[in-house]
């Protein structure tokens, strides 16, 4: 059996218990200053079977067509008919008992079954309490599915967030291996003794971006370590035609960082910086400063140019807004003597 059908099965209990209340509430109330219990016991279960056809045309049709769907005008006109039809049973009903358990006697009758004004607040009591009951339910169900709406929506946007962060990744690797294999293509030509070592430099950084970079965060000490490797890879390239400055303050074995942050911007330092006397000067300097890490960097250039930029440093600048939205800083100045680079993120 379907659930859904269980679940209404379920409720039946609970429903035949609130209205058998409800008929004792009547039967108490209507019952003061009157010995004739007969009459007060169908009076009772006449008005329970009006809250009930009231109660339930309200929660299973008016409201959930009309207000809910906010056309009030209907809304109000309905509430009007259901209120008419109440005031008509009652008054029948003060009629069949003046008639038959009275004998046309009004001033027999109990004080408070000959007030229609009490005998309908009494009514639209019961159907204003499973009016609201069916409004909160219905309240407290919406917001359980705007939360849930929220939640799918904002997995989604995880989801397309950690495929975009891959795709960038994967875009940085192939520029990284082309500017390295480039290299080692040239020490081979030459037949170089380093050859061998470059290759081995290599495997490691092809180690680390296969193996950990899928990472979202590192150790920032295997990020420098890798960093070294390259620089490490550059200096067999340039020999005596490279000058490279690199620091690291306040070091902290604890920090971690989203991989391959750093790496695009010394690459760029490599491939579009100039040597100035035949030397390319690179400063590359690392520090921990409260809950910040900054990354400075500065390379020699010979002209201030307006060249297309780089792969890797438009990845770089997407993922770091990816990653830190706004809590990054990222300042890149280029003039006719240095390229530098300013970068501040926190510290995880």
């Amino acid at each position: 059996m379907n659930k859904s059908i269980l679940n209404k099965f379920s409720k039946i209990p609970v429903h035949l218990l609130f209205w058998v209340i409800v008929w004792f509430f009547f039967y108490t109330f209507f019952s003061a200053g009157s010995s004739n219990q007969s009459f007060i016991f169908w009076f009772s279960t006449i008005l329970s079977v009006v809250s009930i056809v009231a109660s339930y045309s309200f929660m299973y049709q008016i409201i959930p067509d009309y207000l809910i769907q906010k056309k009030y005008s209907k809304f109000t006109l309905y509430t009007i008919y259901a209120f008419l039809f109440s005031m008509c049973v009652v008054l029948m009903t003060m009629v069949f008992g003046f008639v038959f358990f009275f004998n046309l006697d009004y001033q027999t009758m109990p004080a408070l079954t000959k007030n229609p004004a009490v005998i309908l607040v009494c009514v639209f009591l019961i159907v204003a309490i499973m009016s609201s009951y069916k409004v909160v339910k219905y309240n407290l169900k919406a917001i359980d599915e705007k939360r849930e709406l929220e939640t799918k929506i904002l997995k989604t946007e995880l989801q397309l967030k950690e495929q975009e962060l891959r795709f960038l990744k994967m875009q940085i690797h192939p520029h990284f291996l082309f500017n390295t294999l480039n290299t080692i293509y040239g020490f081979a030509l030459k037949k170089s003794e380093h050859t061998s070592e470059m290759i081995l430099k290599l495997s490691n950084l092809l180690d680390y971006i296969l193996y950990q970079v899928d990472e979202p965060l590192v150790p920032l000490k295997e990020e420098i370590k890798h960093l070294k490797n390259y620089i490490s890879l550059e200096k067999l390239r340039f020999q005596e035609g490279l000058a490279i400055d690199l620091k690291i303050h306040n070091f902290n074995d604890d920090v971690k960082i989203p991989p391959m942050i750093f790496l695009p911007f010394i690459e760029n330092a490599f491939k579009h910086g100039h040597q100035i006397k035949d030397v390319l000067k690179v400063n590359i300097n690392f520090e921990c400063i409260e809950d910040r890490l900054i990354f400075k960097m500065e390379n020699s250039t010979h002209q201030k140019k307006e060249s297309k930029k780089g792969i890797g440093l438009e990845n770089i600048k997407k993922r770091l807004e990816m990653i830190y939205e706004d809590d990054f800083k990222l300042n890149i100045t280029n003039n006719s003597e240095s390229f530098k680079v300013y970068l501040s993120i926190p510290m995880k």
